[in-house]
């Protein structure tokens, strides 16, 4: 039973909350930036032909008719680079968050 209060003011530290944040706060853009270069490195753009090759193959070898295939593997593509793209605006947004973080901390 004394154990609940215990942790119950370790919850409650203004300054464990802070510094949780913080660490949150510059690990997160880490993660989003590892995220990034693993999407946007000339290996993952090789890996992206190859996929987007590789399911117009299967879609014609299913006997979908090539037109057709073209026009779901360029979706296909379309929907992958859709996901590149919110990622990197995301990341973008967090950056662009930091450093005005940056700028009101440093004038303060």
């Amino acid at each position: 039973m004394t154990e609940e209060p215990e942790r119950k003011r370790h919850r409650d530290d203004p300054e464990e909350v802070k510094q949780i944040l913080q660490t949150v706060s510059t690990e997160i853009p880490k993660l989003i930036r590892s995220v990034m270069d693993s999407l946007f490195s000339p290996e993952a753009g090789g890996n992206l032909g190859k996929a987007v090759a590789e399911f117009y193959k299967q879609l014609k070898d299913s006997g979908v008719p090539p037109e057709e295939a073209m026009a779901m593997a360029k979706d296909y593509l379309g929907t992958l680079t859709n996901w590149s793209k919110m990622i990197k605006d995301v990341n973008i947004g967090n950056i662009r968050t930091s450093k005005k973080d940056e700028h009101k901390e440093e004038g303060e």
